[in-house]
């Protein structure tokens, strides 16, 4: 089993997902997980889960909505002042214009001259 991972977020922190199916979305972190590295954000990553009807309980069965962890990478701590993530956390990159390519250059042959 890997080593639990000292985690620099907490319960109760601001977030941003900086990639993935919800990229944008924010939230508040609700459950943290170094073991696994991951974090439980309100609203965000839901799932949809089959309950079977539990007589004990009185539960009925259905499909219910939940969150599902997070991976930590993939979110970004919001600075409260700013209001927005990080610089070092941006998505947004620079645009790299490739060069053009350069023409081959002409071989030079030697000829002998015909006499």
């Amino acid at each position: 089993m890997d080593k639990p991972v000292k985690m620099k977020l907490k319960k109760g922190d601001e977030v941003v997902v900086i990639t993935g199916r919800d990229k944008g979305k924010r939230g508040q972190v609700s459950k943290v997980s170094p073991a696994t590295n991951r974090v439980l954000v309100t609203g965000i990553n839901m799932i949809k889960k089959a309950v079977k009807p539990n007589q004990q309980t009185g539960e009925g069965g259905g499909i219910i909505q939940k969150e599902a962890p997070i991976h930590a990478s993939n979110v970004a701590r919001v600075d409260s002042k700013a209001e927005k993530a990080p610089e070092a956390q941006k998505t947004q990159k620079a645009a790299k214009t490739p060069a053009a390519p350069k023409a081959p250059a002409a071989k030079k042959t030697a000829r002998k001259k015909a006499e």
